[in-house]
């Protein structure tokens, strides 16, 4: 018996500003009208920006580009229908080039590892049941029949450093603030993402906020922290839109909340919108303005580790860094360490962005050449133009 189909529609903030709703929409439409024992689902961001509106139908791996909602009827009628895809829609490097159906040979995807961007594009960002197909909150749980220290121990040993540029050890923050004097102590999410042409943050919470919420649990258990938040700046109303649907189905899952998972550990999490001031980027700058203030940042030590959120200790961790700690709990220290390069493992997520020929979400493993981003995953400059720096 044949797999059921799927049709994913990308609806980030990059393809809905080129229609993405009015197309997911039209395939609702269309598969509900000709009775289609088909599922259609939005997603967050896929990555390949450049391309967009991108629509992916599974479980054939068939990506199609550039697609407009005068494009919908095709599809569902040669596709879906008469299981031909539809090749005039299919990825070519340029005009003359050869036609690439699955995105996984598509050199964008193909030179990427993804970790951090693991679910994005692949799942509903407002289905919590999505999630957990993807192994949503198997980390969690694990972390909550571990020890505290032993939490803190796998990440120490998996390298993992922070994904918001400092690149200071995660595990050692953490470690940190759990062995800090007072309480109460809270965890917080760095998402006040400001650099221009940086869109890494933003495109995680609109396509996988579970994983930002179940980094913050897991770490939240690790250093002791009852209360959290989210400092997301308001120019993201989509992010923070689907962050509030996933933070609102944790809690109805008994993932946040009181007595999560029947453990005895109480965790949950608060929204705070930035307004737009980069300088709250700077994590004492940004504590204070969750505490009220104006963002201005303050001499160090004392570090937020032992004075932070009303003078309590605190962690401060990016959206980037959390995604990552569930897949570590799930799949083990050692397989996260043996990615990248020895002093810093894993992958690490760019926004491609400026005069390449793909530009859009990338994640590499730490230590890959800036020639391989460029050139093997951006397609180089385009018109063969050298790249001077």
């Amino acid at each position: 018996m044949a797999e059921r189909k799927t049709v994913l529609v990308c609806t980030g903030t990059g393809c809905c500003s080129s229609h993405a709703p009015r197309i997911y929409e039209s395939f609702q439409k269309e598969v509900a009208s000709r009775g289609l024992d088909v599922t259609v689902k939005k997603t967050g961001c896929h990555g390949f920006c450049q391309r967009g509106p991108i629509v992916v139908i599974e479980p054939e791996d068939i990506l199609y580009c550039e697609v407009s909602v005068d494009d919908v009827d095709e599809i569902v009628t040669s596709h879906l229908e008469e299981d031909t895809p539809v090749e005039r829609l299919f990825y070519r490097e340029t005009k003359e080039s050869e036609a690439v159906p699955h995105y996984h040979d598509i050199p964008f995807y193909g030179n990427q590892h993804r970790i951090i961007l693991r679910n994005c594009g692949q799942i509903d960002p407002e289905d919590i049941d999505d999630y957990l197909k993807a192994e949503g909150y198997q980390g969690l749980e694990k972390a909550l029949s571990m020890t505290p220290d032993e939490v803190i121990e796998e990440i120490e040993t998996s390298g993992l450093r922070g994904r918001g540029g400092a690149g200071f050890p995660t595990g050692r923050k953490w470690r940190f603030c759990r062995d800090a004097a007072g309480e109460p102590k809270y965890m917080i999410c760095n998402a006040d993402e400001g650099d221009p042409g940086a869109f890494m943050d933003r495109s995680i919470l609109e396509a996988d906020p579970h994983s930002v919420i179940e980094g913050l649990a897991i770490a939240a258990y690790a250093i002791g922290a009852r209360h959290g938040y989210i400092y997301v700046r308001e120019e993201y109303p989509l992010a923070i839109h689907r962050f509030t649907i996933a933070r609102d189905q944790a809690r109805e899952h008994g993932y946040l909340g009181d007595d999560i998972l029947g453990s005895g550990v109480s965790f949950d999490i608060e929204i705070k919108k930035g307004a737009g001031a980069f300088v709250c980027g700077e994590e004492t700058a940004l504590m204070a303005s969750i505490e009220g203030k104006r963002g201005m940042p303050r001499p160090r030590p004392p570090y937020p580790a032992q004075q932070g959120v009303h003078g309590k200790p605190t962690t401060i961790n990016n959206v980037k860094t959390l995604a990552t700690v569930p897949a570590i709990l799930v799949n083990g220290a050692d397989w996260y360490a043996s990615i990248g390069s020895e002093r810093s493992t894993g992958t690490a997520v760019f926004a491609l962005t400026g005069k390449t020929a793909n530009s859009g979400l990338v994640e590499v493993p730490m230590g890959t050449p800036l020639r391989s981003i460029i050139y093997d995953i951006g397609g180089g400059v385009p018109g063969d133009k050298e790249l001077k720096a």
